[in-house]
């Protein structure tokens, strides 16, 4: 791990989320992020209204903060909400991380997270949806459609990529760090002033929810072997053992805290993010206890993992009230989509 990029997520997280009075120093600078974010949207087509649509209708999941949330994980658990409602959806994704020469990428379960990222191969896998990486949402959206037959599209971290229309948004939110200091980067860690908040039709937090949001929970349910992923523990296989963990995520100490609550003594090595792991980034660890990872980190390790290396297999437990209402919304903007081509149709009909 380059020293140089852990110390600069030290200084980041002391600096939006510890109180750090040196983010006052850089309040102009994010005063001109946050003009410069307000015109780029403005410019782009005043938001959703005026980018082209897509032949079927789009959720954009994502967030307004730098780091993790609990995104991918959500992802999964609305691929699920919605195959069981009888869409067919398909999904596209950044593919953060990937080194492939030529994007977009489709991405199937046993692609080399090297080349697509590891967030693409592990929905990929958990899915059983078809996905597309890339960059340019639009571009990735339209490859996806042009091979499989999907009625509808998952967009993850896509919320500022404004090129792609979207039918509905999904803001998730860090029930624990929430917003930081309030301040657009570099000051703080939003991606977009906070009023961006009142644009998106749903918000779920990863935690205790505010008011207008619905809340989630990420539940452990057991332990996956690393090189032979048919091999299980239950969590109980944690309580009073030492366990070397290991994660590369946007909040590293929400998944050490998860793993010290099931009563594991837990040893904990922080990562950046999306972080390419080699087997020299985990010589330390031993024979003695377990090694636990997350399942994002397992995908990039798994090749060259030990026998005793597992990842710690999660669900989502959500509002009960929050299917029902995502459900509600995508059938009226269903609706919609049928009344405005009917429309358009009928014009170009009477001329």
């Amino acid at each position: 791990m380059p020293e140089w990029r852990a110390t600069a997520e030290r200084l980041a997280q002391r600096l939006w989320y510890g109180g750090s009075p040196w983010a006052l120093p850089l309040l102009p600078l994010s005063w001109l992020y946050c003009g410069a974010v307000r015109v780029r949207a403005r410019l782009q087509g005043r938001g959703r209204r005026a980018a082209e649509r897509l032949p079927v209708p789009v959720i954009v999941v994502g967030n307004i903060t730098l780091g993790g949330t609990g995104k991918t994980p959500l992802v999964r658990w609305l691929a699920g909400v919605l195959r069981d409602a009888g869409h067919r959806p398909g999904i596209v994704t950044r593919g953060y991380g990937g080194e492939a020469r030529h994007w977009p990428q489709q991405v199937r379960p046993d692609a080399d997270p090297r080349a697509v990222g590891d967030e693409a191969v592990l929905l990929a896998r958990t899915t059983g949806c078809p996905l597309v990486a890339g960059a340019d949402r639009r571009q990735a959206s339209e490859a996806l459609l042009a091979h499989h037959d999907c009625d509808l599209l998952l967009s993850d971290d896509g919320l500022q990529h404004y090129r792609l229309h979207r039918d509905l948004e999904i803001l998730v939110i860090d029930g624990i760090r929430r917003y930081g200091n309030g301040f657009c980067l570099p000051a703080g860690p939003l991606r977009e002033p906070l009023e961006r908040l009142a644009r998106a039709e749903i918000r779920v937090c990863n935690g205790a929810p505010g008011p207008g949001e619905f809340g989630f929970e990420l539940t452990a349910t057991g332990l996956r072997n690393l090189r032979h992923p048919d091999r299980t523990l239950p969590l109980t296989a944690l309580r009073g053992r030492r366990v070397t963990a290991v994660a590369g995520i946007g909040h590293p100490r929400r998944f050490f805290d998860q793993l010290a609550a099931l009563g594991a003594q837990v040893d904990p090595h922080p990562f950046p993010d999306h972080h390419p792991f080699r087997p020299a980034d985990l010589a330390f660890a031993s024979g003695d206890g377990l090694l636990v990872m997350t399942a994002k980190d397992a995908v990039k390790c798994e090749r060259f993992a030990d026998e005793d290396w597992w990842y710690l297999d999660v669900q989502v437990r959500p509002d009960p009230r929050l299917a029902p209402r995502l459900l509600e919304l995508l059938a009226e903007r269903t609706a919609t989509r049928r009344a405005a081509a009917s429309s358009t149709a009928g014009g170009s009909a009477i001329m």
